[in-house]
């Protein structure tokens, strides 16, 4: 039987650490502060926004609600990212993506500041993430695969590891920030050819591509380590991962659920980066 590798216990530990960071913080007169924007009310927007509040709330950071109708205008959007970045006392932001209007995302993106980017919106972050320095931080999940990984003590350096995705969200930054500690990574697509052979001769596989129980038997061998970043509903309308838990956990070493795995630690990640930006103002 495989190895669980919850989240909870993951986050525990991170949201300890940074408890510690925003006392001494606060102790020079710095609140950590959070913007949230939302527009409309999306079910999973909603329900990440609370996640994210009640992280905050264990740790000691402020946050600031923007709350925006549905039918908002873009520049009412971009009015708001404006007032954010014009703020002192916020030190991070996070819009709730995607938005209706593409261009005013876009628009948005090109807009924040890359100093109170914390999830990786601007095309600054994502220079630091393939660059590897400048403002900014990765997105929060990416980074959660990685803070996971750590945590549990895989090896990674030296490790082959294939990535299902191709997002600038997850797929491209986490085959980054894998690269940079050591591993070789094969980014892969559902248009890769072998798909199912590349993950086979894996050690790790970092699933992420959007599609309910798409990895299957076929795509993996014994002794692997699965990071399961998918969030989808099967055909009983429960929620699963990218991958078939329950093909794969009686034959892979280790394996993250769905829910409970990385999207756990996510929230403990933003949290992070929230403390970081506060500490560099």
């Amino acid at each position: 039987m495989a190895e669980i590798l919850k989240g909870a216990p993951v986050a525990a530990a991170l949201t300890e650490k940074l408890i510690s960071r925003a006392e001494k913080l606060k102790s020079k007169n710095i609140i950590p502060t959070l913007a949230i924007l939302r527009v409309g009310e999306n079910p999973g927007d909603i329900s990440y926004e609370t996640g994210a509040m009640k992280r905050c709330e264990k740790i000691g950071i402020n946050v600031k609600k923007f709350i925006l109708p549905e039918n908002s205008t873009g520049e009412k959007i971009l009015d708001v990212i404006r007032e954010i970045n014009n703020d002192n006392s916020i030190h991070g932001c996070l819009m709730l993506r995607p938005l209706q209007d593409k261009k005013t995302e876009e628009k948005a993106c090109e807009i924040l500041s890359p100093s109170k980017d914390v999830d990786c919106m601007t095309s600054g972050s994502l220079a630091k993430v393939f660059i590897g320095h400048g403002e900014g931080y990765a997105p929060c999940t990416a980074e959660a695969c990685v803070e996971l990984i750590n945590f549990y003590g895989i090896e990674i350096s030296g490790k082959n590891i294939a990535v299902i995705g191709r997002s600038l969200v997850i797929g491209k930054p986490l085959s980054m920030m894998l690269q940079s500690l050591n591993a070789t990574v094969t980014m892969c697509h559902s248009k890769t050819q072998e798909l199912e052979k590349i993950c086979r001769n894996s050690d790790i596989i970092a699933a992420a591509i959007g599609k309910a129980k798409f990895v299957d038997k076929n795509f993996i061998s014994q002794g692997q380590i699965i990071v399961d970043v998918g969030i989808n509903l099967d055909e009983n309308n429960k929620l699963c991962g990218d991958v078939d838990f329950e093909q794969a956990e009686p034959i892979v070493k280790a394996i993250t659920p769905v829910p409970a795995g990385v999207g756990s630690v996510t929230t403990a990640v933003l949290a992070k980066h929230v403390i970081e930006a506060a500490s560099r103002s």
